[in-house]
C-alpha cells in the first residue's frame, strides 16, 4: 500500500522501508515504544508485564501482557519482519499459559513491573482504578485471553489461520505497522486489518449468538443447575416446615430467589452473594428516597434483637442499585457440600428459614402495615454514611 504527502502541485509518494533498514531493533526500540504507548494499536488496555515468562520448564517470554477493560488477559506479540513468522502460533500458546492467571498474580506481577519501571503507587489500587472496581472480584476475572499482533506485514498463511480461529470463537487481532522513510523522518502507519474496525459491531453480536446457541446445545449452565437444585431443596424444606407462603413458588436459575411481602416492591429474599456466602434480607426495590430504608432504620435495635448473635447489615445503596434498599444477615457456606441432600444443607436451610421468617415479619411490622402512612425519616442522609458497607463477620454453620 502506498503512503503519500499531498503538496499544492501532486501526491509524493513517499517510499516504504523495513524496520530492519531503518536501524529499528524488536525490544529495545519497537518494545519499547508502544509499551509506554499500547493505544496506539489496542486502546483499552493496560500493560502489566513486558518480557513476562513467569513458568517452570519454559524460556519462553511474552513481549508484552496487559489487560482489557473487561478484565481479559491481552498477550501482544511483536515481530518487525516482513511476513509476522509463525507468530500466531507462539502467541497461542503465551495465552494457554497465561489462561489460569488470578486477580492476585496478576497483581503481583503488575507491581515487579512498576517496580522495575520506577513507578510509584499500589499495583491493586491501580487496576482496581482501570477496571472501575471497587474491589478484586467484583465481575468475573480473565474469563477470555485475547491476543494482538502487530506486525510491519502479515502473511496470508498466517492471515488465514488467524480468521479460521476467531470463527472457532478465540478473539486474535492482526495490527500492521508499517515504516515509512521521509528524507531522514521515519513515519509509521498503523492500521488493524483483521478484523476491519467496521467489523466489531457485527462481531460482538455474531459471538452473542454462538453463545446463546452454544448454551441451547449443550442445555444450561452448570451453575444455573446448581442452583436450581439448590432452590428445589429449599423450597420443598420451606413447605414441610410449615411455611405455607413458599407454596406455589417456582424455582429458578437466578442467584436469588425472592417472596413478597405485601406490595409496593417489599420482600424477603434469599441471595448467593459474593464470597461464598447467603444473604436473607428484606428487599425493597423501589425506594429511591430511603424512606422504607429509614423506617426500619428508625427501629434498627428492636429489629437487631431479632437476630442474635449475627451481624445485622444495613445497606441504603446509596451507589449501586441506588433505587433499592436491603437489611440483611449473611452466612458463609460450601458450595460442595450444599450441591446434594446432606445434613449440612439441611442446617444451611434452617438457618435461612428462621431469618426469612423474621424478616417477613419485620416487613410487615415496621413495613406493610403502615404502608398507607407516610414513613417517618430519621435524621437526614449523612445518619447513614458507610451503610453500604456489609458487615462481613459471618457466623459459623451450626453444628
Amino acid at each position: 500500500m502506498a503512503f503519500f504527502e499531498m503538496t499544492a502541485d501532486c501526491l509524493r509518494e513517499i517510499p516504504a522501508t523495513t524496520f530492519a533498514a531503518a536501524g529499528i531493533r524488536e525490544r529495545t526500540d519497537l518494545q519499547r515504544l508502544l509499551r509506554d504507548q499500547i493505544g496506539i494499536v489496542a486502546a483499552d488496555t493496560l500493560v502489566i508485564a513486558e518480557e513476562f515468562g513467569d513458568w517452570e520448564d519454559c524460556n519462553r517470554r511474552i513481549d508484552l501482557l496487559a489487560l482489557d477493560k473487561e478484565a481479559n488477559l491481552v498477550v501482544f506479540e511483536l515481530k518487525r519482519t516482513e511476513d509476522g513468522g509463525r507468530m500466531e502460533l507462539q502467541a497461542l500458546r503465551y495465552a494457554a499459559m497465561v489462561s489460569t492467571m488470578t486477580f492476585e498474580k496478576v497483581e503481583e506481577v503488575f507491581a515487579a513491573y512498576r517496580t522495575r519501571l520506577g513507578k510509584d503507587g499500589d499495583a491493586r489500587s491501580a487496576i482496581l482504578e482501570f477496571l472501575d472496581w471497587e474491589e478484586p472480584g467484583e465481575q468475573p476475572f480473565a474469563q477470555e485471553v485475547k491476543i494482538v499482533l502487530v506486525s510491519a506485514e502479515f502473511s496470508k498463511e498466517l492471515t488465514t489461520s488467524v480468521m479460521w480461529l476467531n470463527k472457532q470463537g478465540l478473539d486474535i487481532r492482526c495490527v500492521r505497522i508499517k515504516p515509512y522513510s521521509d528524507n531522514g523522518r521515519l513515519l509509521v502507519d498503523v492500521q488493524r486489518i483483521i478484523p476491519l474496525p467496521e467489523a466489531d459491531e457485527y462481531i460482538v453480536q455474531l459471538k452473542k449468538k454462538q453463545a446463546g446457541d452454544k448454551v441451547i446445545r449443550d442445555g444450561e449452565a452448570p451453575r444455573h443447575e446448581f442452583r436450581r437444585r439448590f432452590w428445589q431443596g429449599l423450597l420443598q424444606y420451606l413447605v414441610s416446615n410449615g411455611q405455607d407462603w413458599a407454596q406455589g413458588r417456582n424455582t429458578t436459575k437466578e442467584g436469588w430467589i425472592g417472596f413478597a411481602v405485601g406490595k409496593g416492591g417489599i420482600g424477603a429474599n434469599v441471595s448467593m452473594a459474593l464470597g461464598s456466602r447467603i444473604r436473607v434480607e428484606i428487599w425493597c426495590s423501589s425506594d429511591p428516597h430511603k424512606h422504607l430504608f429509614n423506617a426500619l432504620f428508625a427501629h434498627k435495635g428492636e429489629i437487631e434483637s431479632k437476630f442474635p448473635g449475627q451481624n445485622v447489615s444495613w445497606e441504603s445503596l446509596k451507589e449501586k442499585d441506588a433505587n433499592a434498599s436491603r437489611v440483611a444477615v449473611y452466612r458463609a457456606y460450601d458450595k460442595e457440600q450444599v450441591a446434594e441432600d446432606t445434613p449440612y444443607r439441611t442446617q444451611l436451610y434452617a438457618w435461612i428459614s428462621k431469618n426469612l421468617t423474621t424478616f417477613r415479619a419485620v416487613a410487615k411490622q415496621y413495613l406493610v402495615e403502615n404502608q398507607d402512612e407516610e414513613p417517618t425519616v430519621v435524621g437526614d442522609e449523612s445518619s447513614f454514611e458507610g451503610s453500604e458497607t456489609i458487615e462481613s463477620n459471618v457466623a459459623p454453620l451450626m453444628s
